[in-house]
Formats: structure tokens, C-alpha cells, sequence
């Protein structure tokens, strides 16, 4: 499996909310770091961002595009059960197929509300 294809099958089981999946598909050493998480572990990532899923109507990968042998840039877009549509960017490390790290920036909501 591709690095990208790795990477796929991570939203995959975040959607499907396939902890198990998921699990295996984070290295042991595995480090999450978004705005609102500072390099947090595996543990904590499944057991406080993982069950985010829930919030999720839809999502889709936009961009899914290796950058080098391990590094993968992620553009995606979701809407959440209360309607809003954002999108973020991620870029995401790959070794010996599986993720070892998540650098996830935020977008705004999409599109943009209209106005002053």
C-alpha cells in the first residue's frame, strides 16, 4: 500500500469509526498536533480526537498528494451534523506503513459567508 493509500484508509476508519482499523494504522510512537491539540500520543488521539467522527456528516479528500517518500499533504473538506462546511490542511508521516505523525491546520468555514 501507497503512503497515500495509507493515509485514505486512516479517513476511512475515522469515518467509520473502525477504532481497531485506526489502531493499527498508527505507529506506536504515533504524535497528533493541531491548534488545539500540542503533540499529544496515541492513546490520547484515540481516545479524545478519534470519537470526533460523530460530528461528521461528510467528508472528502480534495488533495491527497506525496510530497516525498514519507510526507503526505492532505486538502480535505467536511460538513458537520450541524451543517457547517470547513476545510483543513494536514500533512501526515508514513514509515514502514503506517502513520507516525499528524500536523493538522485549520481552515475556516467554506464558503465563506458573504458580507462587509
Amino acid at each position: 500500500m501507497s503512503n497515500v493509500d495509507t493515509v485514505r484508509a486512516a479517513f476511512a476508519a475515522y469515518l467509520g469509526k473502525d477504532r481497531a482499523a485506526m489502531d493499527r494504522l498508527l505507529a506506536d510512537d504515533f504524535v497528533f498536533t493541531s491548534p488545539q491539540d500540542d503533540h499529544i500520543g496515541k492513546g490520547t488521539f484515540l481516545e479524545v480526537c478519534f470519537p470526533t467522527a460523530d460530528r461528521v456528516r461528510h467528508q472528502e479528500i480534495l488533495e491527497a498528494v506525496a510530497l516525498d517518500a514519507h510526507r503526505v499533504h492532505l486538502r480535505y473538506e467536511y460538513e458537520l451534523t450541524t451543517g457547517e462546511r470547513h476545510r483543513n490542511v494536514e500533512v501526515q508521516t508514513v514509515r514502514d506503513g503506517r502513520i507516525s505523525e499528524v500536523e493538522v491546520y485549520f481552515g475556516g468555514r467554506f464558503p465563506r459567508a458573504e458580507g462587509p
